[in-house]
């Protein structure tokens, strides 16, 4: 794979989850303890042999940057290539929104590449998966774009690339639709093109007037490309609302998940923090849950996610909840179909209580 270029893009629609994206883009959320939803799409491109990176910043930049860094945790920060930020477009006179802008100020970072083949993942995918057969797939149908799908398992109301294809893998429809059916063949947000065919769609969906690459520089000009779809069988979930965050979040309970995302196909990298192991005290009880270090346990936690540092006191009940960092939730507490953002104390005695398709969200810094 050393023969590709992989550019993540961080630069999605945050509007249904905009009580969590407040601070920070869909990317750099909080996933399943102590990860963040970029890693996916970052450690599935390092383990597949892809050693420069470029960063499609979004205006909401500092957590993103605070939790890559240089790069280390994937083995990035390298003198020649690895991993580069590139920064949102800032100082035009151009107001269009969408990500092309910033493609096309920063296209001689992809021109200038030694890499023949450019891959562009979205941030708001969690996955593990190894891109190298997509690469020998790509050559073998001689494809322009080579566009990655799953088969949706269920019906979702969730805005996504949707993809209709003949029995060899020729995409012969494509479209944007606001839900996606059981059966349907979903873009997991992955797409593989040479790079002289990148910067061109770049430079002349930008100079006729196009804002979104996907939707204006692939959708709306299908018929200029050749296009392929890949299946991927593995586990999917889009970030894309709440209330698939949520699910994303639960489903990472489920072993054939977890052993999917985190066991095969090499590891999820993050960035590493030092601390000390979770402490659980003689009343806690805890099922099927995610705890993660630092956490100190004495109440009851049940199909929940708990990130570092947070304090369940006594006769605190969580369950199907998500509790980020540094909670703290006081003795005889409840949360139930719960999302709490960082730094929240929920006071002794309160009960909240959200609904599975609807979970309450409490937001950064509350005192509730």
């Amino acid at each position: 794979m050393n023969t590709v270029m992989g550019l993540i893009n961080l630069q999605e629609d945050s509007g249904r989850i905009k009580e969590l994206t407040e601070r920070r883009p869909i990317g750099s959320m909080p996933f399943a303890g102590r990860y963040r939803v970029i890693d996916f799409a970052l450690s599935s491109m390092v383990n597949s042999g892809i050693s420069h990176v470029g960063i499609v910043l979004p205006e909401q930049s500092r957590s993103v940057m605070d939790h890559l860094r240089s790069g280390k945790d994937w083995d990035l920060a390298r003198r020649h290539e690895g991993m580069f930020y590139l920064p949102p477009a800032k100082g035009d006179k151009d107001t269009r929104p969408g990500d092309l802008k910033t493609f096309y100020q920063n296209i001689d970072f992809v021109e200038h590449s030694a890499q023949k083949y450019v891959l562009l993942a979205n941030a708001s995918y969690i996955y593990n998966m190894n891109f190298a057969p997509v690469l020998r797939f790509h050559q073998n149908t001689n494809a322009d774009i080579t566009m990655v799908y799953n088969i949706a398992k269920e019906e979702v109301s969730d805005e996504s690339v949707v993809i209709e294809t003949a029995e060899n893998g020729l995409i012969e429809d494509i479209a944007m639709k606001p839900v996606v059916y059981q059966g349907s063949k979903v873009s997991n947000g992955a797409l593989l093109m040479e790079k002289r065919i990148f910067v061109d769609m770049v430079r002349s969906t930008y100079e006729h007037g196009g804002t979104d690459l996907v939707l204006d520089g692939i959708i709306r000009r299908a018929d200029h490309y050749t296009m392929y779809g890949c299946m991927h069988e593995g586990y999917t979930a889009c970030v894309a609302s709440t209330a698939s965050y949520y699910r994303a979040n639960m489903e990472a309970l489920e072993p054939a998940n977890w052993d999917e995302l985190f066991m095969q196909n090499g590891f999820i990298f993050t960035k590493s923090k030092d601390g000390v192991p979770v402490q659980y005290k003689e009343s806690a009880h805890v099922q099927n849950s995610l705890v993660a270090n630092g956490c100190v346990v004495y109440g009851e936690v049940e199909n929940s996610i708990l990130f570092r540092g947070v304090t369940v006191g006594e006769g605190v009940k969580i369950r199907n909840s998500i509790i980020m960092e540094k909670c703290d939730l006081e003795d005889d507490a409840l949360v139930e179909n719960v999302i709490c953002d960082k730094n929240v104390v929920i006071t002794k005695g309160r009960w909240l209580k959200g609904a599975p398709n609807y979970p309450l969200i409490v937001s950064k810094n509350a005192v509730v």
